[in-house]
């Protein structure tokens, strides 16, 4: 099988570590994290991806809005230049140990987040990597 994550969730992942929207919400990102912790492939999708689907069935999902596409922009931008990959719909990868070390380093040190910059999870993602992201669901 295939996780399918739209860009800006590459980044979310680095500092995931059990907080979200709801139960449900949680509950879906934990096998996400383990499935790409297995090896699994993904590919980049515009829009909504496996990680938004539960959050699908609400009012007006956040999923949906300009602000969330141009996370995805501009995460795709940084993740492409530092990865040295295209992070384009349809591009297909495995996200290896030492690529997710490589954007945890980049990460941590600001170099990759312009993309998070108005999130409302910033404060708990830059907490999680000022931490050597302690208690991160995805390992490094």
């Amino acid at each position: 099988m295939t996780v399918r994550l739209r860009a800006h969730h590459l980044l979310c992942l680095l500092t995931y570590v059990g907080e979200g929207y709801s139960r449900a919400f949680t509950a879906n990102y934990d096998v996400i994290a383990k499935r790409i912790a297995a090896g699994e492939d993904i590919r980049i999708v515009a829009g909504p991806d496996d990680i938004c689907a539960p959050l699908l069935g609400g009012p007006q999902p956040h999923c949906h809005r300009e602000s969330v596409r141009k996370r995805d922009r501009l995460a795709a931008d940084a993740v492409a230049a530092l990865l040295r990959r295209p992070i384009v719909p349809d591009a297909l990868f495995k996200l290896e140990e030492a690529d997710r070390q490589r954007m945890r380093t980049a990460f941590a040190a600001g170099q990759i987040r312009a993309a998070c910059k108005g999130c409302q999870w910033h404060a708990l993602c830059s907490e999680i990597a000022g931490s050597g992201y302690h208690g991160a669901r995805l390992p490094s």
